[in-house]
């Protein structure tokens, strides 16, 4: 799509729309898809589903992963296979997108919702442990927008109270917490493959985990509780989760040139990092002992909501796409019915938002996204 932009000094110029996210899709990926439709391989059966649970587990430092249909379901296969239901607590931050409490609520539990940190925008250690009570069974945490959470103290909050730990890696691939890959610290994680991951197989997720009975437990129940030596037959309520031949062959095509995908994007923050040091705009940074994957690159500003949004709608008029940072769950109408108060989780999503963020931008469309942002007044 093109635009019309005005320039600093009045005059109207044509330019390309440039989104928040779009996939790098390549000759690999559609060379792998091409076999798929060849072979006659489409639906969940294929050497790309294996491929691809084989390559990503190496790739993520983790014993064993299973391939679902999209991360939202890879939460909630996560929560079941740990046993999560009626009366179960799972603590989770508010500062998060939706489908990590939804997958809690699918399974019967209570989410308690718990503030994030004003630096790294990550889960707050101490307020989880100010939430732990005799009902609490898990806890969730989000390595939002692609920077980890603060691993140390999580691991040492869930062995003091014999509690499990679901990491939500949706953001997270590449994130690293002191040289290890995210979501090989908990009992149990999960991965998003949409169009706009960091890898992306069309929609798809994946559950991890080194713990061979969870994993197995995941693989049952994606399976419409289909029993392993019995063919139709079925000894539990299960599921069809399961990830077509054709997604996962895209997915392992990203795998391969993953590496290159994410230097590109953190490039990309480099420079935002740069052109925006010393100004009012102020970027989610990497934190110490951690690589920031920058799923999204994203700002906060010095201002209120209302001023953040015409900021925004500014940007629009200029060609450069947009979106809000997630908004508080504990905010929306279904879990809202009892009143609380996440500060910090309440002021980052009201001044923030994100900015394009996809492999592919070039360095003169890297230039008019800063300059673009810094011409304007608050």
């Amino acid at each position: 799509m093109r635009v019309f932009v005005i320039l600093m000094n009045g005059t109207r110029e044509m330019h390309e729309f440039i989104p928040v996210y779009q996939p790098s899709i390549t000759d690999l990926e559609k060379k792998y898809v091409n076999d798929c439709l060849e072979t006659s391989w489409i639906s969940s059966k294929g050497k790309y589903v294996n491929l691809f649970e084989k390559s990503f587990a190496e790739k993520t430092d983790i014993k064993y992963a299973t391939t679902v249909c999209n991360g939202t379901v890879s939460l909630h296969l996560a929560l079941l296979s740990l046993g999560i239901g009626p009366g179960d607590e799972v603590i989770v931050p508010t500062f998060t997108y939706i489908a990590s409490v939804n997958a809690i609520v699918y399974c019967g539990a209570t989410p308690v919702f718990v503030d994030s940190l004003e630096e790294t925008w990550q889960v707050d250690p101490e307020d989880i442990v100010k939430k732990i009570t005799s009902k609490t069974k898990a806890i969730m945490i989000v390595h939002l927008y692609g920077q980890s959470c603060d691993m140390d103290s999580i691991c040492k909050i869930v062995k003091d109270n014999n509690i499990f730990l679901v990491e939500d890696c949706a953001e997270g691939f590449g994130t690293r917490y002191k040289g290890r890959h995210v979501g090989s610290f908990g009992d149990i994680s999960t991965y998003s493959f949409f169009g706009n991951k960091t890898i992306t197989a069309g929609e798809g997720g994946m559950v991890v985990t080194n713990n061979e009975t969870l994993y197995r437990r995941a693989v049952h129940l994606k399976g419409q509780g289909l029993a392993e030596h019995r063919q139709y037959w079925h000894d539990v309520v299960g599921y069809n989760y399961r990830m077509t031949n054709i997604a996962c062959a895209i997915g392992q095509a990203q795998l391969e040139r993953s590496d290159e995908l994410i230097a590109k994007k953190r490039k990309i923050a480099d420079y935002y990092h740069s052109a925006f040091d010393g100004t009012h705009i102020k970027t989610h940074k990497e934190q110490p002992d951690t690589t920031h994957s920058y799923w999204m690159n994203s700002v906060i500003l010095d201002c209120n909501q209302e001023k953040r949004d015409e900021f925004r709608k500014y940007l629009t008029d200029n060609g450069i796409d947009t979106r809000p940072l997630f908004y508080p769950v504990h905010t929306m109408p279904m879990y809202s019915h009892k009143y609380q108060s996440h500060r910090v989780s309440e002021d980052i999503s009201r001044r923030g938002f994100n900015i394009p963020s996809y492999p592919d931008l070039t360095e003169d469309q890297q230039k008019f996204i800063a300059d673009t942002i810094l011409n304007y007044e608050i």
